[in-house]
């Protein structure tokens, strides 16, 4: 399931939403949080996890650079440290290709609807 972020005005996401929105297992993300000092969401007193829009950012950067391209833990923390906001707008912009390849197929499902 993916986090609808633009027509969400939550503020807070459970492990378990944040996990299946990235799919991967809710350990990984807890063992990002040791290895990445960018992840940290915010704990209740019970201790349950509580993601921002910022901690779901932070983690798509990891991800994209240690699940897409491949790089170590300790590479990811190295290109974190000297380029993470250029990792940022690589992902960013991703996302908005993603997007704009979706509203094209919907467009293209419309279209050849309309027509049958």
């Amino acid at each position: 399931m993916k986090i609808d972020f633009e027509n969400s005005n939550r503020l807070y996401y459970s492990l378990r939403e944040v996990a299946s929105h990235f799919k991967v297992n809710e350990s990984l993300l807890r063992f990002w949080e040791g290895e990445f000092d960018i992840i940290r969401p915010r704990k209740t007193e019970g201790g349950t996890r509580q993601y921002t829009k910022a901690d779901i950012e932070n983690i798509a950067i990891v991800y994209h650079l240690v699940r897409e391209k491949g790089l170590t833990l300790e590479g990811a923390r190295q290109t974190l440290r000297q380029k993470k906001d250029e990792e940022a707008r690589k992902i960013q912009v991703l996302q908005k290709l993603e997007q704009i390849k979706k509203e094209l197929m919907d467009m293209e499902r419309e279209f050849d609807d309309s027509i049958d």
